[in-house]
């Protein structure tokens, strides 16, 4: 197990012009050289994936963890959405120049989205934060290039695609890295990438009208309109969500006096992380129901669900609670300075968004699981890759690119960071080279898998 030494942070740069900082980015090139970011090699002692995605998959929910193997078998993208784990220990032996920033943890493409601000106006940013720790900038940027890569391989494009697209991400982050290391602080946190931004940037005309007509669409709904009758239905008199099992489920051992206390007590604590004024909203909105959904890829087999909750006048509320725990960075980047991993995420989540959910906040049960809560949905756009064709895939990639900068940025070391990179184009290189070698390192893991399923040394559920 590697980890890494304290950061290049607080007293050493905080203090610094713009130029010192600049400055003192340079020289950490003296340890670190950017080309030494070029490739990968699996060194020597690196554990089974296969044994680290088992370990990861201890204290989900034993039903579930098939579910979670079944969707990464589906391809290598998929495997590559749900390994985070396994990067994590990759990537603590490769080079960095120990600047820390709050990074995401599981920056890949598909962990990007467009939604709506508390103001209603509509935003591209990251959009998972269940692994968000300070760490080495560096990672994300590779995870998130390395997607590019095996997104693009999964799209059935050439190598020369997947390589460009690689290097328009790396290019686009030191680019706007550069940018952000000339504005001041509180400029860098009002900054946002808006729809607009979005639609100027597109040199596909047929993807900007889909982009445009889907967020018309989103927009015009309610969760009245959508999200009730896709999720929810009366009986007798009551709001009910639907069972859909094994996707969406009540509890069969749901005590409805102990456990009914133990949620409204982890409910009441929710409600001082929000602070008083979203109580008063919330108080509008009484309590119908809560069931268990399964989400995502990696999120497999954690304890999820949703709760319904409604006006006197039928209005619903649909509220995400999710199982927070401990990031896939702690054993080498370090442990959280947060004892709940649920208020780790919520800060790191407010500390890289340029807007977050005014419902956002965390908790903790008295059987000591601890969980965030948000807006089940709230406008939010996810990006269609599997239709991407070459041209959109790369235009993506410098949106990531730039958008991952701009998060970083507001951990305050933007010019120390550009200092570092000077020269994009060599440094893109380095990541390019990278990218596509643990594509290749993914394929082989991602065979493993595939071989632990035919050996019957894990068991998956394939959904129809």
């Amino acid at each position: 197990m590697k980890i890494l030494p304290q950061p290049v942070a607080g007293p050493q740069w905080a203090g610094l012009s713009r130029e010192a900082k600049a400055e003192l980015g340079k020289s950490l090139r003296d340890k670190t050289s950017r080309s030494s970011h070029a490739g990968w090699i699996a060194h020597k002692g690196r554990r089974d994936p296969v044994e680290i995605l088992m370990e990861s998959s201890e204290g989900r929910q034993e039903n579930l963890i098939p579910i979670r193997y079944g969707r990464m078998l589906q391809s290598p993208f998929a495997f590559y959405r749900g390994s985070a784990a396994i990067m994590a220990a990759d990537l603590a032996h490769t080079p960095s120049t120990g600047l820390y920033v709050q990074a995401c943890g599981d920056c890949h493409l598909m962990n990007f989205g467009s939604y709506s601000t508390p103001e209603r106006r509509i935003i591209f940013d990251i959009n998972d934060f269940d692994e968000t720790l300070p760490a080495p900038w560096e990672w994300d940027l590779k995870r998130l290039a390395a997607s590019f890569v095996i997104a693009s391989f999964n799209n059935s494009f050439s190598e020369s695609t997947a390589k460009a697209c690689a290097k328009a991400c790396a290019i686009s982050y030191a680019e706007h890295m550069k940018e952000y290391a000339e504005m001041d602080p509180l400029n860098i946190w009002y900054s946002y990438i808006t729809s607009e931004d979005i639609i100027r940037l597109s040199k596909d005309e047929d993807t900007a009208k889909r982009y445009r007509k889907r967020i018309e669409k989103a927009a015009s709904k309610t969760a009245l309109d959508s999200d009730f009758p896709k999720l929810a239905e009366m009986k007798n008199g009551r709001a009910l969500i639907k069972d859909n099992p094994p996707l969406i489920y009540h509890y069969d051992d749901f005590d409805a006096v102990e456990d009914r206390k133990m949620f409204d007590d982890a409910f009441e604590q929710y409600l001082l992380s929000l602070g008083g004024e979203k109580k008063r909203l919330l108080d509008n909105y009484e309590f119908q129901d809560l069931a268990a959904k399964v989400v995502g890829v990696g999120s497999v087999g954690t304890r999820c669900g949703i709760s319904l909750r409604m006006t006197k006048d039928g209005d619903p509320l649909f509220l995400q609670v999710k199982e927070a725990r401990a990031s896939v960075m702690e054993p080498f980047a370090g442990k959280s300075q947060y004892k709940n991993h649920a208020e780790r995420v919520v800060v790191g989540q407010k500390a890289m968004q340029a807007a977050t959910d005014i419902f956002l906040g965390w908790t903790e049960t008295s059987r000591g699981r601890q969980f965030y809560v948000r807006q089940l949905r709230d406008i939010k756009i996810k990006p269609l890759v599997e239709i991407f064709n070459e041209g959109v895939m790369e235009e993506y990639a410098n949106l990531c690119g730039w958008t991952l900068a701009r998060a970083h940025a507001r951990s305050g070391c933007s010019s120390v960071i550009s200092g570092y990179l000077g020269n994009a184009a060599k440094f893109a290189d380095a990541i390019t080279s990278f990218a596509v070698d643990y594509a290749a390192q993914n394929n082989k893991d991602y065979e493993a898998l595939k071989e632990a399923v035919r050996k019957s040394r894990i068991e998956v559920y394939i959904e129809s």
